[in-house]
């Protein structure tokens, strides 16, 4: 007698029953590395959870979200707690992650926060010390992996805004052990032999161990210490690292560090056509302002009437040689009144007045005699009246 046959819904059905029934399965800790990640528009993660022998898919739904105290992405190491269930529709098994946190990250982000603080105290971060990108630059160095699509992106960019532009590039290990020294000694090379007017340091996205040549302490301060301004484009735009806050500037992907570093050519040239007619106007306007001017001066009396203002001259200096001669006029009057009254006080006071009135003067040897103690008998003495001298002799 054959077997009956059993549908695949039954099938599965089955399967997941005898799975929900492992307590081990129900409450599993496994650590492995994000591959295929999608962020759902409904909430919910999709990723494969991978080592170097093997996968399992895993779904963390948007009510368990609400735990995670970071964002995952692809290739990060994780570690997840969860349990696996299969879905009967595709007959798969996978977890159901309940719990999820980066693997290794506590000592990581331990070692990464003192480090930004012992940096931030000594003015690694101030920005008095940030330089300036400059506008135009003519050689951009860029510090990133050879291959990959870093560089890839970064040279199209700069291309497509400036084709006039330079990069030149300097290939370094952007992760793994020793990346730093390299990545530092990239920089001192560059700014001893002067190879750039701006340093773009870039690389992709990745786990916190990816990125942490950017965040030893040998790294920042080579930043810290160049002379060529520095853009830090490391990881996504949610990444940051010790690299970003040293440098002169941070971008958030390495394309919009080339956008940042190369300015558009052609917005340049829209630019200085704006500028260019903006002078044309404004040169047209003075050009009209002065013809006014010019106008408004040959109208002016002195070009019509040159001699007017000689004319008002003349009447001025006519009107004050009137003044002045008044001025004497009324002097002489004051200088005449004041010497008659002088005068008529002086005649007044003259002995020649008393003689009018039958007074004579006595004199002695030409001396006026004011007592008859001045004289004697026999003294011939002088009389003199109003109409003439005598001479008398006393007795």
């Amino acid at each position: 007698m054959k077997p009956e046959p059993i549908t695949v819904t039954y099938l599965n059905k089955y399967i997941k029953e005898k799975v929900a029934e492992d307590e081990y399965l129900n409450n599993v800790y496994v650590k492995g590395e994000i591959s295929n990640f999608k962020h759902h528009y409904t909430g919910h993660l999709y990723f494969t959870l991978k080592d170097e022998s093997s996968l399992i898919k895993c779904i963390m739904f948007k009510s368990s979200t609400a735990t995670l105290n970071f964002i995952p992405k692809e290739g990060m190491k994780v570690l997840v707690l969860g349990t696996v269930s299969v879905f009967e529709r595709d007959g798969v098994y996978q977890i159901y992650v309940k719990a999820m946190k980066e693997d290794g990250i506590g000592d990581l982000y331990k070692e990464y926060e003192e480090l930004k603080n012992k940096l931030e105290k000594e003015g690694f971060f101030d920005k008095k010390h940030k330089q300036k990108i400059p506008y135009m630059p003519k050689t951009i160095g860029v510090l990133t992996s050879q291959t990959g699509s870093v560089i890839k992106d970064i040279i199209n960019v700069s291309t497509r805004r400036n084709p006039n532009v330079h990069i030149r590039l300097f290939p370094v290990p952007v992760q793994g052990k020793g990346a730093e020294i390299e990545i530092a000694d990239a920089i001192r090379i560059m700014n001893e032999k002067k190879l750039a007017d701006v340093l773009i340091i870039a690389r992709g996205g990745g786990s916190i161990e990816d990125l942490w040549p950017f965040n030893e302490e040998l790294t920042a301060r080579a930043i810290y210490n160049s002379k060529i301004p520095i853009i830090s484009a490391v990881g996504h735009e949610t990444d940051f690292t010790i690299s970003d806050f040293v440098a002169d500037l941070r971008a958030p992907t390495p394309s919009a560090a080339a956008e940042l570093a190369v300015p558009n050519i052609e917005e340049i040239k829209q630019k200085i056509d704006t500028y260019q007619n903006r002078y044309k106007i404004l040169l047209k306007k003075k050009i009209e302002y002065m013809k006014l001017r010019y106008q408004k001066c040959i109208a002016s009396k002195v070009f019509t009437d040159s001699t007017a203002k000689i004319k008002e001259l003349y009447i001025e200096l006519d009107n004050k040689i009137k003044k002045l001669e008044n001025r004497m006029i009324d002097k002489i009057k004051d200088l005449k009144t004041s010497k008659i009254e002088i005068i008529s006080k002086l005649d007044t006071l003259s002995p020649l007045k008393t003689l009018t009135r039958g007074y004579a003067i006595a004199s002695k040897n030409e001396k006026n005699i004011k007592s008859v103690k001045e004289i004697k008998a026999e003294d011939i003495i002088d009389l003199k009246f109003i109409d003439g001298k005598v001479q008398t002799k006393v007795i």
